[in-house]
């Protein structure tokens, strides 16, 4: 079992596709079947399964995923580790992030860490709060953000940022009547867009929901998806009304293309958390992280995102 062997195995089970593993891989598809032919020669056994819409993994190739996942992680971090020890932080940094920080919230910080670190480069991984917990447990990333508290035996889970939920709408004269806020009354009679179970944004929602006792078996929902985007971009087109970060929503109302109730109820406010392993050893990188991130935004005015 080679090296490359593993990276591109773990490259084929996180996309689920041979040729997206080609392309950041920057390998033919090819090179890849014959990689992942050698590997299963090797092991003596399948690991995945390909259909003609995606590679599913075998029952071996999920424990493999496992170990390639953490053999991977630690070449990364042995790399950054040996860059680093000269004293300064360079290298790749790791980061897992729920959908809201992944889109927003990192994109905000990493300009200003690379004017600091211009030899520091980050990958970043996106799922919901659950799976980036995994990713820290996996070692396939050193640090992750996610909008939800992660109880998890091993996992630090702090509070770092929090930030305001607000109720989109159409921008349409029919939701212009309710003026700046929207009763629960209102609300509960119209079509809701959800997110997908495990969203740190959408627990919340239910928690608001249950708050102003709307019955959430009772709620109308138009449809599930499974991003803020792809949320925000239904509520433009007249799918239904959403709960939605507020950071995320106001680009489109700056547009004209939601409206947005600013609903103050205490529930509407939630906190995103940094995640590491507890007996991991922390890299300069992230260590780096974890100072800078609380202090590029100003915790005192949480209102301000």
């Amino acid at each position: 079992m080679q090296f490359k062997q593993l990276e591109v195995f773990a490259a084929v089970a996180r996309l689920r596709s041979f040729s997206r593993a080609a392309e950041v891989l920057y390998l033919t598809q090819p090179t890849v079947s014959a990689h992942m032919a050698a590997l299963e020669r090797d092991l003596g056994c399948r690991l995945v399964v390909r259909s003609a819409r995606r590679v599913e993994l075998t029952e071996q190739g999920e424990v493999l995923r496992r170990y390639a996942d953490e053999i991977l992680g630690l070449c990364r971090r042995a790399e950054q580790d040996v860059r680093t020890a000269g004293g300064e932080i360079q290298g790749a940094l790791t980061i897992a992030a729920s959908t809201v920080p992944s889109q927003y919230l990192i994109p905000r910080v990493l300009p200003h860490l690379r004017r600091q670190y211009p030899k520091l480069r980050f990958q970043v991984y996106q799922g919901d709060s659950g799976q980036v917990a995994q990713r820290i447990f996996d070692n396939s990333a050193e640090i992750g953000i996610a909008g939800g508290a992660v109880r998890r035996t091993g996992c630090v889970c702090m509070p770092f940022l929090s930030e305001r939920l607000v109720i989109v709408a159409p921008n349409t004269p029919e939701y212009s009547e309710y003026g700046d806020t929207i009763s629960p009354e209102d609300l509960g009679r119209l079509p809701i867009l959800a997110r997908e179970t495990g969203s740190g944004t959408w627990r919340q929602a239910e928690e608001y929901f249950k708050a102003v006792s709307l019955d959430l078996r009772r709620l109308e929902v138009a449809a599930q998806l499974q991003s803020t985007e792809s949320i925000l971009q239904g509520v433009c087109n007249g799918l239904g009304v959403s709960v939605v970060s507020q950071i995320a929503a106001e680009d489109f109302a700056r547009r004209g293309e939601i409206r947005i109730f600013r609903n103050t109820h205490p529930a509407l406010r939630r906190q995103f958390y940094l995640l590491y392993h507890r007996s991991r050893a922390l890299s300069p990188a992230a260590s780096m992280l974890l100072r800078e991130l609380p202090a590029f935004w100003n915790l005192d005015q949480p209102g301000n995102l």
